[in-house]
């Protein structure tokens, strides 16, 4: 009797949760393709994760955080950061979505600063809310006498997420420029940046040029993509093959990191700012997602997994922002019950790596009530009522397809 009184509510729950997948596929347009939401999740959880794995706060003493990374001490596991940068995927899906935007409100007769002030407006909404808290986090930090380069780690990573931001935007304003630009003229300059400074001696703020050329690769292929000219899969494995052979060759034989990300103490970063052989992987990212395309669309038929998705799309932003400061949150936290394993230790050795994993979920638990306090700042008030609705709007920036269904979570 008591499973049974047990069983109840769980199978009321698994009801209602289907009854609300359905909901929210019922409530997306039949055009949306949903390929292209699936898509920005993977890349959404690729950063996330990709954040939580490699990067450490180590407490040497007292209170003070230093950052460390466990590529720098066990660097086999490079690979990891072949899976989880995924940043090349949100700058494609960011500009095939962008060009098909603009496209679209040209044929309404949008004016091209309305369609740019509504894309960007849901992009920076949420940045107001984490720059208001972190001020007022330095503020209290200064005051309590913690150490100005503990602060600094921490400002750091909380506002990192910020350049992408800055980037993108700089992109989406120049989308009419880059309707017809062919990805090979950005990639030229990224093969020329990388040759004159790691070749020819070049002063190394010349590698920053890779900022703007790098991303605008990937980017002008969702431009491409958009275009109709990546459709056959030949393009995917044409991207995906060159792409991986061009990126292995540039670390065995052209002195390229293996990691895909940046790595504290090592004399060059493939990320900051992006290198030819940074750019080159991001290619192969892009050619594997559009690989993807097909199995993605069949999988999103699934109303459970349409939901998840478009739930993770409606929030993109507030947990890009957020996650970085949920793992800080838990690490300062956890400093009251000591030096903690994979928390605050040293990542030297398959027991961190073990003990991080064990930190997961916690940290998802911090970023769920992030959420829970700030995605008002992305989303907006919820509805009065339950219903979904479908409404029409110029795409954001970093979220859905240009007809987005929006329903209450």
């Amino acid at each position: 009797m008591a499973e049974s009184r047990t069983a109840m509510p769980l199978r009321g729950a698994r009801q209602g949760m289907h009854r609300g997948a359905a909901r929210v596929d019922a409530a997306t347009p039949a055009e949306r393709d949903r390929a292209v939401d699936a898509l920005r999740a993977l890349a959404i959880l690729g950063v996330v994760l990709g954040h939580w794995l490699v990067t450490a706060l180590v407490a040497d003493g007292g209170s003070g955080l230093r950052t460390a990374s466990p590529l720098r001490h066990l660097p086999w596991l490079a690979p990891i950061s072949w899976v989880f940068q995924t940043l090349a995927v949100f700058f494609l899906v960011g500009g095939h979505v962008a060009t098909r935007g603009y496209a679209s409100a040209r044929a309404r007769g949008t004016t091209y600063g309305q369609w740019l002030t509504s894309r960007l407006s849901r992009l920076f909404k949420p940045v107001a809310a984490i720059l208001t808290l972190w001020t007022v986090t330095s503020a209290l930090l200064l005051l309590s006498g913690t150490d100005i380069d503990t602060i600094h780690t921490l400002l750091k990573l909380a506002l990192s997420p910020l350049w992408f931001l800055l980037v993108f935007a700089a992109l989406t304003a120049a989308t009419p420029l880059l309707l017809r630009v062919h990805p090979l003229w950005p990639l030229a300059v990224v093969l020329h940046v990388d040759l004159f400074r790691f070749g020819l001696g070049a002063p190394a703020w010349l590698g920053w040029v890779n900022v703007v050329a790098g991303w605008l690769v990937p980017y002008t292929l969702g431009a491409a993509w958009t275009r109709g000219e990546l459709e056959h899969r030949r393009a995917g494995w044409l991207l995906l093959t060159g792409g991986a052979l061009v990126t292995a060759a540039l670390v065995a034989w052209a002195g390229y990191p293996a990691s895909m990300v940046g790595v504290p103490g090592a004399p060059i970063s493939n990320l900051s700012p992006p290198t030819l052989a940074a750019v080159t992987f991001g290619l192969a990212q892009c050619g594997l997602a559009l690989l993807l395309r097909g199995p993605l669309r069949r999988a999103m038929r699934r109303p459970l997994v349409w939901a998840a998705v478009a739930l993770l799309n409606l929030s993109a932003m507030t947990i890009f922002l957020w996650h970085q400061t949920a793992m800080m949150a838990t690490t300062a936290t956890g400093l009251a019950a000591g030096h903690l394993p994979g928390l605050h230790t040293l990542p030297d050795d398959l027991g961190w790596v073990a003990a991080r994993l064990a930190w997961l979920p916690l940290f998802t638990l911090v970023l769920a009530l992030c959420w829970t306090a700030f995605r008002t700042c992305e989303q907006g008030p919820r509805r009065p009522t339950g219903r979904p609705s479908r409404v029409v709007r110029s795409q954001p920036a970093a979220q859905g397809t240009e007809a987005e269904a929006h329903h209450d979570a």
